[in-house]
């Protein structure tokens, strides 16, 4: 049986109503309505330049509306205090920046800023935290690491492991799996896909990758010029004639032999060779 509206809503702890956002004189998303289902990974597809990053980064309240509103738990979050929001939201962002001369430890810590007072040391429950973060990315022993001496895919895991450490319920994710090979891209989104079903987390992705978005999400947003074109589940999303028209890509989309789920094949200018 189908969910009524009322009854998406209702469940729904983080939405936008008529969202437009941009930057300087130009609207990149545009009267856009999206509800993110609670406790299930939600990916945000679609061609470069789209609007994916700024609808996430709208939905972080990181962009303040132009017209619309986002919603977190009943409220309008950019009427919320941002330390609330950072203990109800955790975020992470394309291309992040640490300051110069932090080690990894010192990083992962300070996802623990918003449950602490200024005048306040880590308490048990901070330590606990950025251990269990470190210990989930697999970085715990570049814990006294400089951040900056890092390669990329070690440096992608240790902002995975802030984001944890702030032990929020909804988690944001900004292309998590850039900088890491496919070995680490598929441990990565294991980690995700057990926050979600193990731990109750609503996670909010933006991929590149159609085939790992198919297999880890729960649903799809695809945009388009910055609206939403199609959403549901992956095997109602994919279909050729959806990528065709939303990325210009040419496909046969077939079952994941392992997860059932949908597998794109592209289709190029090259002929495909004869079958045995």
């Amino acid at each position: 049986m189908n969910d009524s509206p009322d009854d998406t809503q209702r469940r729904s702890r983080l939405r936008a109503r008529g969202l437009t956002v941009g930057y300087d004189d130009r609207d990149v998303v545009t009267d856009l309505d999206i509800d993110i289902p609670d406790a299930a990974i939600t990916t945000i597809i679609g061609s470069n330049g789209c609007g994916k990053s700024t609808l996430l980064r709208a939905l972080a309240r990181l962009l303040p509306p132009r017209v619309g509103t986002v919603v977190l738990d009943g409220e309008d979050i950019h009427r919320m205090r941002p330390r609330t929001v950072a203990r109800r939201l955790g975020l992470l962002p394309q291309n992040p920046v640490a300051p110069g001369g932090l080690t990894v430890a010192d990083l992962v810590a300070r996802g623990r800023h918003p449950h602490q007072r200024w005048y306040q040391q880590a308490t048990p429950d901070d330590e606990r935290a950025v251990a269990w973060a470190m210990a989930q990315t697999d970085t715990a022993d570049l814990a006294d690491r400089p951040v900056e001496s890092l390669s990329g895919g070690q440096r992608q895991r240790v902002w995975i492991a802030l984001a944890l450490a702030q032990e929020t319920d909804l988690l944001l994710l900004d292309e998590p799996t850039t900088y890491l090979d496919l070995a680490h891209s598929i441990e990565v989104l294991d980690l995700v896909h057990g926050l979600c079903t193990d731990h109750g987390k609503t996670v909010v992705m933006v991929l590149h990758d159609l085939n790992l978005a198919a297999r880890y999400s729960d649903s799809l947003f695809v945009m388009r010029w910055g609206r939403i074109v199609a959403h549901g589940r992956p095997d109602e999303v994919l279909t050729p004639t959806l990528l065709e028209q939303a990325f210009g890509l040419r496909s046969v989309v077939v079952s994941d032999p392992v997860f059932s789920s949908p597998l794109i094949v592209p289709l190029g200018t090259r002929k495909a060779s004869p079958q045995m």
